[in-house]
Parts: structure tokens; C-alpha cells; sequence
């Protein structure tokens, strides 16, 4: 089978990760394949940034996890956390940036690292805290959280559900 449609339907969302941080070498490549995604008119509406430190990702997880009303940490042990924003200026940066997630994804499970898209970052990037990172960074512009990419060694497999019957229609 080709390698591409080998790694697309090989992919799954990881919910539990070990506790050993992924080599920035490999953080790099991944975030490069996210610069890959197609955009809208080329425009590349799409930022990513790359959090390994532990701090502002437990930061980053607290926030999430507020967000939901829960009490956990919603990236599941992971210790890389990549998010993806996009100009909202940019009509078409929610799928621009979903592009730039399905990069990142791919591109993680072709070097053996687990990811999932974990949402609320739109939320996230609206409160205070969420605008103080961005500014910490000196992103001033006006991004919308896309999805965070959470990255890690896996700790687990994860599952498929059977492809529905009704997935696609086709006209002759």
C-alpha cells in the first residue's frame, strides 16, 4: 500500500503518553509539515506554537481544564503541546488552521509519535491568560485558537470505529 494512505489510515488520536519528552529534532519536523498545509488562497493565515515547557503546558491544561468544568489534565500526560491559531481577519482561517492540524498529526504518527486534537483553544485564546501568552510571544494580531496538537510517545494504541456504510456517494 502506499505510505501515505498507509500512515492516514494507520493514525490515531492517543489518549495516554509516557513520560519522556520527544526530541526537539523531531518537534521541528513535525511543525514543519504543519507550514505545509494547504490555505486559502496560499494565504497562510495559520500560526503554531510549540510548548515543551512544563510550566506553561501545565498552565496552558489548567486553563483547558477549566474550560470544560473538569478536573483533569485534558492533554493526557502528553508533554508537547503545539497550537494552532489563525488571523480571523482570514475567511477561511478555522479551515486553514483544521489543515495545519491534520499536518500535524499525520506528520507525528510517520515518525512514531502519538498526537490528538484536543479543542477549546479558541476559547482559550480569548481569556486573559490565553491573550498574555500571545503577547508574551509578541503575537499582537488577531488569532483565533484553532486546536491544540498534543505529542508524546505513546503509552497505549489507539482504537478504530468501523467506517460507517453511508461515508461517501459517488455520481458516474
Amino acid at each position: 500500500m502506499n505510505e501515505i494512505l498507509k500512515n492516514i489510515k494507520e493514525r490515531r488520536s492517543i489518549r495516554k503518553y509516557k513520560d519522556k519528552m520527544i526530541p526537539k529534532e523531531i518537534i521541528e519536523k513535525i511543525v514543519e509539515a504543519g507550514t505545509y498545509a494547504p490555505s486559502g488562497m496560499g494565504m497562510q493565515s495559520s500560526i503554531i506554537i510549540a510548548i515543551t515547557n512544563k510550566e506553561t503546558r501545565d498552565k496552558l491544561s489548567k486553563l483547558n481544564a477549566k474550560i470544560m468544568g473538569a478536573d483533569i489534565d485534558p492533554f493526557y500526560g502528553a508533554p508537547v503541546v503545539l497550537v494552532v491559531l489563525a488571523k480571523k481577519d482570514i475567511p477561511t482561517h478555522v479551515y486553514d488552521g483544521s489543515l495545519v492540524m491534520e499536518n500535524l498529526m499525520l506528520a507525528a504518527n510517520s515518525l512514531g509519535i502519538g498526537s490528538c486534537w484536543i479543542h477549546r483553544a479558541k476559547e482559550e485564546f480569548e481569556t486573559d491568560e490565553g491573550k498574555e501568552i500571545l503577547k508574551s510571544l509578541g503575537i499582537e494580531e488577531e488569532y483565533e485558537g484553532i486546536g491544540h496538537c498534543i505529542l508524546g510517545y505513546k503509552d497505549e494504541e489507539g482504537n478504530l470505529k468501523p467506517r460507517k456504510d453511508n461515508y461517501a456517494y459517488y455520481i458516474d
